[in-house]
This record gives C-alpha cells, structure tokens and sequence, in this order.
C-alpha cells in the first residue's frame, strides 16, 4: 500500500515554464491530480516533496487544494540544505513561503545552507528510503534533473517494493488533447 508518494520532475525552467499563468501547468497538475485520485482511493495519506520550483512547488500546491475534498490527505516539504530559496525572486519566494507554513511537516536534509552536489544526493537517498512510491514527471526522450533520482530510484526498486508512476511527454499530450476537446 502507498501511504507516502514522493512526487518529483522537471524543474519549472526545464519546461521552458518562467510562470505559472502557462498553459502547461494546469496540464500537469492534471496528470498528477489523475494518478493522486488513485493512490488516494488505496490509501494515500503523505505527498513528499523537496520543494523545488516546478513539478514539485506544483504538487505542493495541488495538495492544498485536495485537502479541502480529502483532509487526512498531509504533505512535507525536505529540502536537501537551508535557505533553498535564497537566490529566488520575491514573487517564487513569497509562494514558496506560503507552501512551506501551509505544509504538515517542513525540514532539511542537511540542516546546513548549500555546500555541494552530495546535498542533492543524500536528499534523493532520504527521500526513496522514506517513501512507499515515486510519481515522477520525466521523458526518457527530454534529460534533465530528474534523471539522477529516476535512477537512484530504479537501482533501489530492484531490491524493494518501490513503484515508479511515471507521467511523460505523451501521457501529458493525452490530458492536453482531452481538455482541448473538453472546451470544443
């Protein structure tokens, strides 16, 4: 059963996405809303996150709103070091602020500001060890960040039970197609 879904993906600027007024958002908190639906029906009761701007800010703000329909339904933020957003602007800081003391729980991996790469490491490593599942957004076709936990991932599902949802490019297209005819 999948009580704790990390939920993880493209980075917002990966997308080619500089602001949440673009038509590609609402298409992939659809697709993350379709498969939490799901998991919810079978017992989800955690979405994790580390907070990055993207997929994952989007996921945090999904939850918000289900809440109001499903309200066991908790999230966190673990960010791999202190001060994430330090080098963000006002408008995605101020968000991000709000996601962060609206969360169920908020910590640091490292519990120290950003050093080196192995933050990112050690937060990918927490975060499988202490999920039941990933729901990643990532194309095999389109690399980018999320290709080093797909794979942390993959190696640690190969000795666990740990599913890999994973949402790509065409699933994308699909929901983009289906809510096109939606307004025709």
């Amino acid at each position: 059963m999948i009580k704790r879904l990390l939920i993880t993906g493209y980075k917002a600027y990966e997308l080619g996405i500089f602001n949440d007024n673009h038509p590609g958002v609402p298409i992939i908190k659809k697709a993350v809303e379709n498969q939490m639906r799901a998991l919810l029906d079978e017992g989800l009761e955690w979405v994790i996150t580390s907070g990055q701007l993207g997929v994952e800010t989007w996921a945090a703000e999904l939850v918000v709103e289900l809440k109001k329909e499903f309200p066991h339904l908790k999230y966190s933020i673990i960010t791999p070091f202190l001060e994430q957003e330090k080098n963000w602007n006002d408008q995605k800081k101020e968000n991000y602020q709000r996601l962060i003391a609206l969360a169920d729980f908020h910590t640091s991996v490292t519990k120290k500001p950003y050093e080196a790469p192995w933050q990112f490491i050690e937060k990918n490593k927490f975060l499988i060890r202490n999920t039941d599942a990933m729901l990643i957004i990532y194309d095999e076709e389109n690399e980018g960040s999320p290709k080093f936990i797909k794979k942390l991932a993959q190696n640690y599902a190969e000795k666990n039970n740990y599913p890999i949802i994973s949402i790509d490019a065409y699933d994308l297209q699909v929901i983009a197609d289906e809510e096109r005819n939606d307004y025709i």
